[in-house]
């Protein structure tokens, strides 16, 4: 049988504020029956932009199986408002949300907060590192069954499954726990954008940096690359950084003005995949491109045994084939301390717990 594809798309729409031009875009794409759609967002002073996560907060009720990836920055942000605002997407999308992490670089982003200056491409990204770890400590301090809802005894979480997450680091210190529950998802899907540039021997610090925190808190990598050639080697790399589990997504143009760029853009997604598990791509009108999608390429594509003929999952996770995680502090209360051990009667038995 051959390999199933998975498939994205941005929906950046410059100029567009109107919540009747996105949600005709996501109904688009649900009919395509994409994985997920992304939109950009950053702290430049741009007309005409909205916030990203508020506006697939407002999609998220108007779509059944859609995922929603906003960009969200961590420069000039606190790492505990950006977990629980994607937690929130989570639970008003019930499972299709998704974190595309971003960086603010510019002296004009900093001075519009006023709070500290710009900083080097690699400073932001270890930032942004600590970020996702603070996140998914966050997203893991609730337990999955530590709401209780007795109305018996007015007790609304079980608190010996809520866990402070104290984490100390060079930026920022946090100790929870989360003020939401535990996300539909365990952790909505993380992802990050990668160029082959920064997986290259020469790359420079800041394309190390981000490909060390994809490497290590990525779900998804959205990867430029210039050919297929590229691609292979830069999947390959990746995979031997993040693991067999991580999708990798090639991004790619997808102007599609007529039936002949419909057809190239069909020929690109069916051969040209280089390692990749898919594609996510990037209309030059999303209006027109998104609609030739539903109506020609992705028919052709599931012609081909190569797209499913809908969503078969409710959860981001499941469209990607990810697992669901179980939560580390969960974990943590399973495994047996080596004291515990010993007085069962093992004093062999050690316990390891990475927090």
């Amino acid at each position: 049988m051959p390999r199933q594809l998975h498939l994205s798309a941005a929906l950046d729409s410059p100029g567009h504020v109107d919540a009747a031009h996105f949600t005709a875009l996501a109904g688009l794409a649900e009919r395509a029956a994409l994985d997920f759609v992304t939109l950009d967002d950053s702290y430049a002073a741009e007309p005409l932009r909205l916030d990203a996560l508020a506006t697939f907060a407002r999609l998220a009720p108007v779509t059944r199986g859609l995922g929603l990836v906003p960009t969200v920055t961590t420069t000039h942000t606190e790492p505990f408002h950006t977990s629980i605002s994607v937690n929130t997407l989570d639970w008003v999308s019930e499972g299709r949300a998704g974190w595309l992490v971003g960086v603010s670089d510019t002296e004009a982003e900093a001075r519009a907060f006023g709070r500290k200056g710009a900083a080097p491409a690699d400073e932001l990204w270890a930032e942004a590192a600590d970020a996702a770890e603070v996140a998914v400590r966050l997203w893991d301090s609730w337990e999955d069954d530590a709401e209780i809802r007795d109305t018996a005894t007015g007790r609304f979480v079980d608190r010996a499954k809520l866990h402070h997450i104290d984490f100390e680091g060079p930026r920022f210190s946090v100790r929870g726990p989360s003020i939401t529950p535990r996300p539909p998802q365990g952790r909505p899907v993380i992802a990050v954008t990668v160029t082959a540039a920064d997986l290259a021997p020469d790359a420079g610090p800041g394309g190390r940096a981000r490909v060390a925190t994809a490497a290590r808190y990525a779900d998804v990598v959205l990867l430029d690359a210039p050919d297929r050639a590229t691609r292979l080697t830069a999947a390959t790399e990746l995979r031997l950084r993040g693991g067999e589990a991580l999708r990798i997504l090639a991004r790619i143009p997808a102007a599609l003005p007529d039936g002949a760029a419909a057809d190239s853009l069909l020929t690109e997604v069916t051969e040209g995949g280089g390692g990749v598990d898919g594609f996510h791509l990037l209309p030059a009108d999303p209006a027109r491109d998104l609609a030739a999608l539903a109506d020609r390429v992705v028919p052709a594509l599931r012609e081909r045994g190569l797209f499913r003929a809908g969503y078969t999952g409710r959860t981001l996770r499941e469209h990607l084939g990810l697992a669901r995680p179980a939560s580390r502090y969960a974990l943590a209360a399973t495994i047996p301390s080596p004291a515990s051990a010993a007085s069962a009667g093992n004093p062999t038995a050690t316990a390891e717990v990475t927090r």
